[in-house]
């Protein structure tokens, strides 16, 4: 699942006449970079909500074969994270789901890292898992950083005016099941993960490589230039 049906607010005023996820970057949208690294990791399927410049969303990930599109409408009314994953449901199959930010993207190490989320997974522990990154591995994020590890991979957030060395970084894998008969008013998939926490089953994997955070018209030159010192 890919969330892509954003207002792109701090995008502007980029976003006003083409959606966030179509902004490019090293010379791809943002959109294809995030599809990339999921048919990387062996995604064969993929589906896009849309909402935002519904038009340009679809036609643009017409011209795309791998993984395979699917689009989740959401032109009547914006969903939120959680509420778009709840809204594609009948068109997610699987045990679980990945669910990727379709406006940040990540460069990569030794392995892919969508591949090291599938193989890390384990729905006996886990009610989620999500890939963070370093604050010192990011390119793009000026926030006090999201989470904090536990020794065994747990997460916890980051209290009140503190600054914690992980973000999330965009990538997570849920249950589809916890999806099933939550409504169909648009939610935060934070409360979710809140909802882990308190259950002790909200657990993490660091990003093995560089973590691009595309947020505002001037990350996007500091993520040109990343993006080109990694391929010199």
């Amino acid at each position: 699942m890919v969330l892509a049906a954003g207002l792109g607010t701090r995008m502007r005023p980029i976003t006003e006449t083409k959606p966030k996820p179509l902004v490019e970057v090293g010379g791809a949208t943002l959109v294809d970079h995030v599809l990339d690294r999921l048919a990387d990791g062996g995604v064969a399927r993929a589906v896009v909500n849309v909402h935002h410049h519904a038009d340009q969303m679809e036609r643009h990930l017409a011209a795309r074969t791998a993984p395979a599109i699917v689009i989740s409408d959401e032109r009547d009314r914006l969903m939120d994270s959680g509420g778009g994953v709840a809204r594609a449901l009948p068109l997610l199959t699987g045990d679980a789901v990945f669910i990727a930010n379709a406006d940040t993207f990540w460069i990569d190490g030794a392995r892919s890292n969508v591949a090291r989320m599938a193989e890390a997974w384990d729905p006996s522990r886990m009610d989620a898992l999500l890939m963070v990154a370093a604050l010192t591995a990011s390119v793009g994020f000026d926030g006090a950083g999201d989470f904090a590890f536990a020794a065994d991979g747990r997460l916890t957030r980051r209290p009140e005016n503190q600054v914690t060395p992980f973000a999330y970084a965009g990538l997570a894998v849920m249950p589809r099941a916890t999806f099933e008969g939550v409504g169909d008013a648009p939610f935060s998939l934070n409360r979710l993960w809140n909802e882990a926490i308190e259950r002790e089953r909200l657990f993490g994997l660091r990003l093995d490589g560089l973590w691009l955070h595309v947020g505002t018209p001037e990350a996007i030159v500091e993520a040109d230039r990343a993006i080109a010192l990694s391929a010199a």
